[in-house]
């Protein structure tokens, strides 16, 4: 099954466990400090930020803020390219597959004017199934390139010389082609697989539709600037996919463009033009079911007062739009034969009957570990026959399918630092958010389980909440990376209330645990809303 997608629109590039607290085995010695990761284990992909997924035949390649990992056992074991000479340290923003060529989009953050940007760092492309790879730096415009020839037209067309903001947030594949949608870079094609590239011109805001024998009067320009006042919503373009026909389709900021023609000619369908139209023009993401012929998009909330949140789906190439999951902000898509998945903030919703009715999972719990998925926002789906496949911010989950929807048999490959001894313990994200997020302490039993209490203290050392009591961990129940050992340890979890339920203030707070008879492991947090 091949997936189009876009890797989150805010682009925050996660870094795995960014900021881990140690802990110490008294609370008189507390240390904070960060370490680079060192994790190398095959058992997961090696970031728990899961961008987009894609399933070809038996393998599953999945992109994430730590690069690209593929399995092809259904996730018993992981190839991790990051650290490679092909990938470095670079995130994965897109995954595309055609023909037997596997594409991957790269982008890492930088920081500019105090701000954390997205920076595209090209594409690679492989034609032996991952064994080796090709480079492809992102495509920038020299600063003279500021015409463009389109039909009768020398169309002005602004340069993007820099690579800020300028990432393939997803890619299309048809015959001899590659599509790249990259916001600022606009809508590119190479028929050379990435040695050169063009822009694709897309209609301007005001009009609905252009070819080249019309005589047109507009700037290809995303934003306005020194290079002029025009700006268009509609050349910030976040996705793109093909049908079975190999028609394009663009979904920008300001719609959703189809052509016929090989991205020649182009017609647009917005909120306002059509009269069964998309529910919003911010066009995030879009998937093409094969079973059904149906496109799916997800039409964010654009400028109009009347645009809101929802999917919006045609099943006659755009022609008319119908719109379902109302109010839910969904990032992507995912297929299990008819059935669409709508991958969103507050779950992985799935219908089977064209959007008429949406059913989520419920919660996701590891059946070996009894680990649930926590509190997280859902980024990619796919499938393989009867296993589903979701990632999230907070790591990936697979099911085995067995009857009706969601039955079956949950695991969760939750990647985590290994611990050196039985009296390490730390905790991540470290400072942390509880309004966005859970704290993760993992700790080890010694690879037996033992009762084990946590408890949490403000800088006072008064109990704020106690999180576990007298409950069972450790040999394979909570413990994350297989077996329960020294090294793998086991997973609790903060959310970052007390006792009364209410969000701790910020500030710094203690953990401690309680191992059975064994010394109590103490570690150090930080609360930052």
């Amino acid at each position: 099954m091949k997936i189009k997608t876009l890797f989150p629109i805010v682009l925050t590039l996660l870094l795995f466990l960014t900021g881990m607290g140690y802990a110490q085995i008294s609370p008189e010695s507390y240390g904070m400090k960060r370490e680079k990761i060192q994790k190398t284990s095959s058992l997961t992909p090696i970031s728990n930020s899961i961008s987009d997924i894609l399933t070809v035949g038996d393998t599953v390649w999945v992109g994430t803020s730590r690069g690209l990992s593929r399995s092809t056992d259904r996730g018993e074991n992981w190839t991790n390219y990051y650290g490679t000479e092909a990938f470095g340290s670079e995130s994965i923003s897109a995954l595309a597959y055609s023909n037997g060529v596997i594409w991957a989009a790269t982008a890492h953050s930088v920081e500019k004017d105090g701000q954390s940007l997205s920076e595209g760092s090209g594409l690679r492309y492989s034609k032996d199934n991952g064994n080796t790879w090709n480079a492809v730096p992102q495509p920038v415009d020299a600063p003279g390139d500021s015409v463009i020839n389109y039909g009768i037209n020398r169309l002005r067309a602004l340069p993007v010389t820099v690579a800020v903001n300028n990432l393939a947030y997803d890619i299309a594949l048809t015959p001899g082609t590659v599509w790249i949608s990259s916001y600022a870079g606009g809508l590119r094609k190479s028929t050379d697989m990435g040695k050169t590239w063009q822009r694709v011109v897309l209609p301007p805001d005001r009009l609905d539709s252009i070819m080249p024998t019309d005589t047109l009067h507009f700037a290809l320009q995303p934003v306005a600037g020194n290079f002029g006042s025009e700006s268009n919503l509609n050349h910030r373009v976040f996705s793109v996919i093909t049908d079975a026909g190999n028609n394009l389709y663009a979904g920008t900021a300001g719609g959703i463009n189809k052509s016929t023609d090989g991205g020649i000619s182009w017609q647009k369908f917005t909120h306002q033009n059509q009269p069964s139209p998309i529910s919003g023009n911010f066009v995030v993401a879009m998937g093409y079911n094969t079973e059904t012929s149906s496109i799916w998009a997800a039409t964010w909330k654009a400028e109009e007062t009347s645009e809101f949140y929802a999917v919006s789906y045609s099943k006659d190439g755009g022609s008319s739009w119908q719109t379902t999951l109302e109010d839910e902000k969904v990032h992507n898509f995912g297929f299990k034969g008819q059935d669409v998945i709508a991958t969103a903030d507050n779950g992985p919703f799935r219908s089977s009957n064209m959007g008429q009715s949406w059913i989520l999972p419920g919660q996701i719990v590891d059946k070996q570990s009894g680990i649930s998925l926590q509190n997280t926002v859902y980024y990619a789906a796919a499938s393989q026959d009867n296993t589903v496949w979701i990632g999230t911010e907070a790591g990936l989950a697979r099911l085995n399918e067995t009857g009706s929807m969601w039955q079956g048999d949950w695991k969760l490959f939750y990647a985590t630092q290994p611990l050196s001894s039985q009296n390490e313990a730390y905790a991540f994200p470290n400072p942390f958010s509880p309004d966005v997020e859970r704290l993760s302490i993992k700790y080890s039993t010694g690879g037996t389980r033992t009762n084990v209490t946590i408890r949490i203290f403000d800088f006072g050392m008064n109990l704020v909440r106690t999180v576990i009591q007298n409950a069972e961990r450790g040999a394979s129940f909570h413990a994350v990376e297989g077996q329960s050992n020294i090294s793998n340890g086991v997973i609790d979890y903060w959310d970052g209330r007390d006792e009364n339920g209410k969000i701790v203030p910020n500030g710094v707070y203690f953990y401690r645990i309680d191992k059975g008879s064994g010394d109590p492991v103490f570690g150090k947090v930080i609360v930052l809303l």
